[in-house]
């Protein structure tokens, strides 16, 4: 259904020095809202607080007035009737990517836009923003429910797909950079999005969350008090299953996940910042072993899983000594950065998805000889680039060609030779290493590209 635009626009208010003030969770009580929208599809400025939602006759397509927070109405499939606000900037660019924006409980599209700096930051960069907004009395999202945790189950992440859906159709959005990001009730709502739809979205960042499927329930309730006192403990094969089970049979690139937390949070308990990262590095098949560890700020600890750079497939902020309201100005900043958004154009490393990786190995009784092979499957050149995989344990690379391979074994980047840092589109680049192994001579299963998920076959 098409949308028809409004002349009128809203004026932004100032972001200088805005911090995001939310409200603690609280056990919720209200049962989902399952009425399906109205039929029509009309794009409405955003007044202060909600905005009217009036219904339209269907018109002509036409997108939402630019530079203004808009509601669009009508944009697809959204059992769960929440709001969809939109912001595209002035100079959007072609094919932009897309942030969708996940309110806090208590909160709203429209507080997360006055609230955080995403609108802003599209101005500079080119992106689209959306802001999904709950209508259920707690005006949390529903990351607990059986139909929230699997993927096209029902409830809120269905509507959040279909506006992604809208965005995608109605601005020739580039599907490879679809991004989410929440605060509190919103992080444990990107966690969701990124387990139930890994192949919509090529990463996210969860202020203040917890694991996928930590707060599932099945008796109605919208709260787990087990899951937010930090209780809820399991290994990282059983946190990474329970992502695999929302999609089953899912065999592609997964997104990439930034997670940050404070120590003293008496929400969402600290412990939960710890199984998430075990959860992520499992869903992408990297090592719990730092890759890199250092204090970005003082008080912050920043770790890094699978790769070294700024696109490392998981990248884990602590913050000592803070509470629950964690998300502070120029924190998104640092989002965009771990999304490659934070340039006028995706960048010289492919977006995920654009590289596929075919790998074999050949075995003898104590060692193997490894042979990869790396193919740019997008549109723009690669000029430099680094393939981190994780080797299977009791793997040492003795030596290796076509590329340099550090450290030897473990979490190792393969970084590209003088001669074949240049991949062009559709052109492929072959490299090999020997290696000494201690009985699993099997090859690696998981790949990134200058910190970007890889298809391997």
């Amino acid at each position: 259904m098409s949308a028809t635009g409004s002349s009128n626009t809203v004026r932004r208010p100032s972001r200088s020095g805005l911090a995001v003030l939310f409200g603690a969770l609280v056990p919720l009580l209200a049962t989902l809202l399952l009425g399906a929208p109205g039929a029509s599809a009309r794009a409405e400025p955003a007044t202060s607080g909600a905005a009217a939602r009036t219904a339209a006759p269907a018109a002509a397509p036409t997108v939402a007035p630019a530079a203004a927070l808009t509601e669009v109405t009508g944009f697809g499939t959204n059992p769960s009737n929440l709001q969809m606000y939109l912001y595209v900037p002035d100079s959007v660019t072609a094919n932009p990517a897309v942030v969708v924006a996940v309110h806090y409980c208590t909160g709203s599209g429209p507080a997360m836009y006055s609230g955080t700096e995403y609108a802003s930051l599209a101005d500079r960069y080119g992106f689209i923003v959306v802001y999904p907004s709950v209508t259920r009395a707690s005006k949390c999202f529903d990351v607990s429910s059986p139909q929230a945790l699997r993927r096209g189950g029902g409830s809120d992440p269905v509507g959040i797909k279909s506006m992604v859906d809208w965005v995608t159709r109605t601005y020739s959005a580039d599907t490879s950079r679809i991004f989410a990001t929440g605060i509190s009730s919103g992080a444990m709502m990107t966690n969701v999005l990124l387990g139930d739809y890994p192949d919509v979205f090529a990463a996210g960042a969860a202020f203040s969350g917890v694991p996928f499927g930590c707060f599932a329930t099945t008796d109605g309730s919208e709260w787990n008090s087990a899951c937010s006192g930090g209780t809820v403990i399991r290994t990282p094969q059983e946190w990474g299953s329970l992502v695999r089970t929302a999609y089953p049979g899912y065999t592609g690139p997964r997104p990439r996940m930034q997670v940050w937390h404070g120590t003293e949070d008496d929400v969402l308990r600290y412990p939960n910042f710890g199984e998430e990262i075990k959860q992520w590095t499992n869903v992408l098949g990297v090592s719990q072993t730092p890759a890199a560890t250092d204090s970005p700020q003082s008080g912050w600890t920043r770790t890094r899983y699978g790769a070294t750079g700024d696109r490392a497939p998981v990248e884990a902020i602590s913050l000592q000594g803070v509470g629950h309201n964690l998300y502070a100005y120029g924190m998104a900043a640092r989002v965009l950065t771990f999304f490659g958004l934070d340039s006028s154009d995706p960048g010289p490393g492919p977006q995920p998805g654009a590289c596929k990786v075919t790998v074999t190995t050949n075995a003898w009784s104590t060692g193997l000889t490894g042979s990869v092979t790396v193919t740019n499957t997008g549109t723009a050149r690669i000029e430099g680039w680094k393939l981190a995989f994780t080797l299977p344990s009791g793997q040492t690379i003795t030596n290796g060609w076509g590329a340099t391979y550090a450290p030897a074994s473990g979490a190792v980047t393969a970084t590209n030779a003088t001669y074949n840092g240049t991949i062009a589109p559709n052109a492929s680049v072959g490299i090999g290493y020997q290696a000494n192994h201690g009985g699993n001579s099997g090859p690696p299963t998981v790949f990134t590209l200058n910190g970007t998920a890889c298809g391997v076959s």
